[in-house]
């Protein structure tokens, strides 16, 4: 027996391997495989615009009363400068109360009854606008006997006010005060036209 033919009783001896055939591509295995797309779909659009819409609803809101809140505790803070400033002017330069709001600000580095230098100059001169307020002054009960150097006589009384530019977006109340120095407030946002209607208003504790 030659060795080729003992080799072929070995039980282990593999199978011969057959070729195998490549299939027919047909038609329809050559035709592109279509993908699913990666995009939003109308629904699922709305349903995320719906959801930012309810959160603006909730957020803006929410936002606009702090914006007023802050912009209410500026106005209140600078009318309080601004009455303040106008009892040290009193007692300063024995003119009276300012014959305009201008003389608390003013420039340059030394005071005087002119420019005293007490109040910052945004509130005080035009447009008179600062954190959508806007400031008034007006002297009240006559003028008293102008005080050597300065350029006009002084007031017995004045009337210090600050209302929103925009009722009900920039603030709600408006604030007055005069020389007794409280912050008096009306819920309607009206200005105050004398110290006699200042003064009728609540009182801010």
């Amino acid at each position: 027996m030659s060795g080729e033919e003992a080799f072929s009783f070995l039980p282990w001896r593999y199978p011969p391997q057959r070729k195998r055939s490549t299939p027919m591509r047909t038609q329809a295995n050559t035709k592109p495989i279509r993908r699913v797309g990666s995009g939003f779909s109308l629904i699922e659009l709305l349903i995320v615009v719906a959801i930012i819409l309810i959160i603006a609803a909730i957020a803006i809101p929410s936002l606009l009363r702090s914006r007023i809140a802050a912009n209410e505790a500026s106005a209140v803070a600078n009318l309080r400068t601004m009455t303040t400033g106008a009892e040290v002017y009193n007692t300063t330069y024995a003119n009276g109360y300012p014959p305009n709001s201008a003389v608390l600000g003013g420039t340059g580095t030394t005071p005087s009854c002119n420019g005293a230098l007490i109040v910052d100059n945004t509130i005080v001169s035009a447009p008179n606008q600062k954190s959508g307020y806007v400031f008034g002054y007006t002297g009240e009960e006559g003028n008293v006997t102008v005080a050597t150097g300065c350029g006009a006589p002084g007031f017995n009384g004045f009337l210090a006010t600050a209302a929103p530019i925009s009722t009900g977006i920039t603030g709600i109340r408006s604030f007055c005060s005069s020389e007794p120095g409280e912050i008096q407030y009306d819920e309607t946002g009206a200005v105050a036209t004398s110290e006699a209607a200042c003064g009728a208003l609540n009182t801010l504790q």
